[in-house]
């Protein structure tokens, strides 16, 4: 990745404005212009690979999910360093929990997953920024936490108790018209909540917000969505890939996975451009390709799983043993997976989302 793509290092809520009184749920707007589907027995969804879940990732994951709640801060924030108290990291690693059916009120580490709840809702700003202490560009941070608090209101309607239902929508309410009203020019969006320029790698955090808030019944604007993908089809190459801005620039494999993540969740599932995209990744994803850069690692692992499980067929099939594995090796005797960057919880969180993807739990990785 060049400069500032994704969550690395110094970039992880930065990488390189309406509420609703009542959680009466708001009519779901249509997604964009003709959306395609694969016939239904080629999605990882419906037909799961033989052996998808084996005892050797039972035991990682659950080392894994013992090792984060113990990163967990008093105040139930995830992260430390210069990323302490940090919103992104807080929404991953509570979505780490949640994909494995933990939830506030239900499961070993429900009362994990509720106190974060608390920590990030209680960083909803009047806007409807969802902003921590640390991180700049905090636009990354706010479509990680869009994203958690969608999967959220989606899984439990805001949790066992109106109280916290009626706190849930209004955030993800909020959050939603601050993704729509800091859209730029172009279509998407970048390091700070104003619509001046754009990159792909903090637009498909906020695609990916929006998807998850129009699954749990919430208004999302077509024409917010119709926009989105017309960005991203304009950064594509023509090797397939993606490059960081619409200007120019070579692809590389995180972004390229993110920018066909990216129209997946917009309701794309089969034209050229995903055609493109999926060759490029098959090409140069692989574990064994030396080509495939160490830089931005688990955020290229956790679009390309994802890429490549809704995907399904073959691409799952031929990617998620591969990719397993690795993961798995990578895994320290602690229990946790680490970033060099971002730390731990960071790494942790974003290995367990990935292992547990096969268990199909968070609405956002259903079609």
């Amino acid at each position: 990745m060049l400069a500032a793509p994704i969550i690395a290092a110094a970039m992880l809520v930065q990488p390189a404005e309406v509420i609703l009184a009542q959680p009466a749920r708001a009519p779901i707007a249509a997604l964009p212009a003709t959306p395609t589907s694969p016939p239904p027995d080629l999605s990882a969804q419906n037909k799961p690979v033989q052996d998808e879940i084996n005892p050797a990732l039972d035991e990682a994951v659950n080392r894994g999910l013992e090792a984060l709640v113990k990163m967990q801060n008093d105040d139930g924030s995830f992260g430390t360093g210069r990323f302490q108290r940090n919103v992104a990291v807080t929404s991953l690693a509570c979505l780490a929990l949640m994909a494995d059916g933990h939830v506030p009120g239900r499961g070993k580490y429900g009362k994990n997953v509720a106190r974060g709840l608390e920590y990030v809702l209680s960083c909803v700003t009047e806007t409807g920024l969802i902003a921590g202490d640390s991180g700049s560009g905090p636009m990354y941070g706010h479509g990680f936490a869009a994203l958690f608090l969608g999967e959220i209101y989606g899984m439990t309607r805001g949790g066992g108790e109106t109280a916290q239902a009626d706190r849930v929508h209004e955030a993800v309410v909020k959050a939603v018209r601050l993704i729509e009203r800091t859209q730029n020019e172009e279509g998407g969006w970048r390091y700070n909540p104003v619509p001046y320029d754009a990159d792909v790698s903090v637009t498909i955090c906020q695609v990916m917000a929006l998807r998850s808030a129009r699954n749990a019944g919430l208004e999302v604007s077509k024409t917010v969505i119709d926009r989105a993908v017309a960005y991203i089809r304009a950064c594509q190459n023509p090797d397939g890939g993606f490059r960081y801005m619409r200007d120019g620039g070579i692809s590389a494999w995180p972004r390229s996975a993110a920018g066909v993540a990216s129209l997946y969740y917009a309701g794309i599932y089969d034209d050229q451009a995903v055609r493109d995209g999926l060759k490029y990744l098959r090409a140069i994803s692989a574990p064994e390709n030396p080509m495939r850069a160490e830089a931005h690692y688990w955020y290229g692992m956790y679009y390309t799983a994802q890429t490549m499980y809704l995907a399904g067929g073959q691409d799952w099939a031929t990617w998620w043993p591969q990719g397993r594995a690795e993961m798995l090796q990578r895994q320290r005797e602690s229990g946790e997976w680490t970033d060099p960057g971002v730390g731990s919880a960071y790494g942790t969180a974003m290995a367990l989302i990935v292992l547990q993807m096969p268990k199909r739990y968070l609405p956002i990785f259903q079609k």
